[in-house]
């Protein structure tokens, strides 16, 4: 439809110029003393179109002319660009393929067309980046090789070069490649420099958080990798079950920092609620609690979580947590003797009577009618507990236990037998490790 109005538009225009051409009898007379020219008005008409067309083309002529320097210039520039942009793809290329050698040949290719580019003259928007990324994939090679000479040489240009405005976009991952490399060279005094230097946002981001995991590990921060640890379960940066051993293995890596049981109450303080209902840090906390003499309740009060988990659900805690965990408080018994809270022994003698199937239960409340000096209540429990014990070192302390009873009965020829068994036991779990 638009051809055909275009195509009627130029008939008419066509039609109207015929029109005025053929009953034009104008003419136009130039006077030039002496002579007098009469020209038709049609011809005046089409010498002026012809002599504007004639500029117009030479006009066009000269400023193509006169852009063939700009335009090999531009030229120039356009296959410099792609020349480096090739280069910098190949160092990337090598890099992740493991060639260091040749990546940080294509890295300083890099460099030295760009710089062949600033001594001529030429204008780059985008050539301090290019040289920021050129310099670090050139440092990360020498990284890679063990090269720290020319790894620092190429760092401190990138560094100056990431500080100009153009490439303060650069600037914050040159500072984590700097945290990473003081990493790999076991330096965590240089890493923690660096991760100061870095600005809060920044500092806040999922990869340097895991960085600054890692450097408070091998510092022996243990408080800061926990906290750290924490941020990085909130913005879910692990799996759950992940997330889960992390914190629990830093817990325990913190709770081993404590020597005196008030530094350890203090610890214990610092936790927070879910790590304080881990099986494996509430039992290791109070083992130490116990061992360094600390307060036998205190350490009780920690394993009360435990030991309702235990007793709510029969797989609360695997069969070795529950192993640990009567061991733990087989030594807070002892700790405390005649002592035992009279609630304690309620749970531990409810628990028994809930199941009466549980061996490793029968055998703890046998313990703690040792400990109340009920001699014969605790022989009868650990005798019944003995055939059905699965735990090499459980049966192994409950043929002790029957021997130490046996003796105070004044009776030798048990107490040898009960020592003998437990000998036996005891070389056969050496033997199975």
């Amino acid at each position: 439809m638009r051809l055909t109005v275009w195509l009627l538009g130029l008939f008419g225009v066509a039609v109207a110029l015929a029109l005025f051409a053929s009953g034009n009898s104008a003419t136009i007379t130039v006077f030039w003393p002496p002579y007098r020219v009469d020209l038709s008005l049609n011809l005046v008409i089409l010498a002026i179109l012809l002599a504007f067309a004639l500029v117009h083309v030479a006009l066009k002529g000269l400023s193509a002319l006169f852009a063939i320097p700009g335009q090999a210039k531009s030229w120039r520039l356009r296959y410099q660009e792609r020349v480096m942009h090739s280069a910098l793809l190949d160092a990337l290329s090598h890099l992740v393929a493991g060639r260091f050698i040749r990546a940080r040949k294509s890295a300083e290719l890099v460099l030295s067309r760009e710089a062949a580019m600033a001594r001529s003259g030429e204008v780059w928007p985008d050539a301090a980046r290019l040289r920021v990324m050129a310099h670090l994939l050139a440092a990360e090679s020498a990284q890679a090789l063990q090269d720290k000479t020319a790894r620092e040489v190429h760092f401190q240009q990138a560094l100056a070069q990431s500080a100009v405005a153009e490439a303060s976009s650069t600037r914050e991952g040159v500072q984590l490649r700097a945290v990473r490399w003081s990493l790999e060279d076991r330096d965590p005094h240089s890493a923690l420099d660096w991760l100061s230097q870095l600005p809060s946002g920044v500092a806040r981001r999922t990869v340097a958080l895991r960085l600054r995991l890692k450097v408070a590990r091998l510092a022996g921060q243990n408080d800061q990798a926990l906290e750290t640890a924490r941020l990085l379960v909130k913005h879910k940066a692990f799996s759950e079950a992940a997330a889960l051993s992390l914190v629990r293995a830093l817990a325990l890596e913190y709770i081993q920092t404590a020597h005196e049981p008030e530094q350890l109450n203090a610890l214990w303080q610092r936790l927070e609620a879910t790590e304080k209902g881990m099986p494996e840090v509430a039992i290791v906390a109070a083992g130490r609690l116990l061992r360094m003499g600390g307060d036998v309740r205190q350490a009780f009060d920690w394993l009360l979580p435990v030991w309702e988990r235990m007793v709510q659900a029969p797989d609360g805690l695997s069969a070795d947590q529950k192993v640990v965990l009567i061991r733990v408080m087989e030594n807070g018994f002892s700790a405390i003797g005649p002592a035992i809270d009279a609630v304690w022994l309620s749970r531990i003698e409810n628990a028994q009577q809930a199941a009466p199937g549980d061996a490793a239960l029968q055998y703890l409340a046998g313990v703690a009618c040792l400990h109340l000096q009920l001699w014969g209540k605790a022989q009868q429990l650990i005798r019944q507990a003995l055939p059905r014990l699965e735990d090499k070192g459980l049966l192994t302390r409950a043929w002790q236990v029957m021997a130490e009873l046996a003796q105070r009965q004044g009776d030798d020829a048990q107490a040898m037998a009960a020592w003998r068994n437990a000998a036996q036991v005891g070389s056969r779990r050496r033997a199975e490790k």
